[in-house]
């Protein structure tokens, strides 16, 4: 039976996420241009703001020739977290608001972070706008990949505590006080290919990716407070310190996958 929780956990992955994804495989050859900017925004309208070169927001089609020059190895996920400020090119305006979003791309001396935008039409009806905004990086910045996971290493620390956490979530009982979320947990056992990286990433990355991408969906899903109150601040404690290893290896197994080798 298909619960909130699991139909959530499959909605797309991070925005920066396929972003880098599908701009890494573009450099590499891999991909048409004219595909790239439909894959990265989906049915959502995607601007960039401050790009080198431009004066107001344009569509990110417009913008993505600014990458023309870059390497594949040039275009990284960053995913920091407060804390974790693994793969930040040093201390700075992109820094601080990476840390805000959660999410990130460097793109050579670049960096764009995706802002969400929600809009009123005159009827009521509303609707989302993603507004990626460039950041000029510190000249000297630090080749901050070299300290992260490969895609082996990730996808093991990633298993080791899916199966911590779904064992302290067990000994907390959370199928009684969340069980749309302990549906969404055994989901991650199926992925369903939903999400899914473009041409050029093995077989490692691909299935990384596509646990991770889920997995991410439901931890979104877990920072929630349960309907009607029903976890109070202990349990709440409780179901956060059991979590918080899980969002780690997520979060490196995402920039693992995303930022892995290209194969032609």
């Amino acid at each position: 039976m298909s619960t909130p929780a699991a139909g959530a956990a499959i909605l797309a992955p991070r925005r920066s996420s396929r972003f880098v994804a599908w701009v890494r495989a573009w450099r590499a050859g891999l991909v048409p241009f004219d595909e790239v900017a439909d894959e990265v925004a989906g049915d959502e309208e995607h601007l960039v703001a401050d790009a080198p070169g431009t004066w107001t927001d344009v569509p990110l089609r417009e913008a993505l020739p600014t990458l023309a020059k870059l390497s594949p190895d040039e275009i990284r996920l960053v995913l920091p977290a407060p804390g974790d400020p693994r793969g930040l090119p040093g201390p700075g305006d992109f820094a601080g608001e990476a840390l805000l979003a959660g999410e990130a791309v460097v793109a050579g001396a670049m960096g764009l972070i995706p802002q969400v935008r929600v809009h009123t039409s005159g009827s009521g009806d509303t609707f989302e706008t993603v507004l990626w905004r460039v950041y000029p990086l510190p000249a000297n910045a630090p080749a901050a990949s070299l300290t992260l996971p490969g895609a082996a290493e990730a996808e093991a620390e990633l298993a080791a505590a899916l199966a911590d956490t779904t064992a302290a979530l067990t000994r907390l009982d959370i199928a009684q006080w969340r069980p749309e979320l302990a549906g969404a947990l055994e989901a991650l056992r199926r992925p369903d290919g939903t999400t899914d990286l473009p041409p050029g990433f093995d077989p490692r990355a691909r299935r990384l990716f596509a646990r991770a991408a889920v997995l991410d969906r439901v931890l979104a899903l877990a920072g929630h407070a349960a309907p009607g109150g029903a976890v109070n601040n202990y349990e709440a404690q409780q179901r956060d310190a059991a979590l918080r290893p899980l969002t780690a290896a997520c979060r490196q197994a995402l920039v693992a996958a995303c930022n892995a080798p290209l194969r032609p």
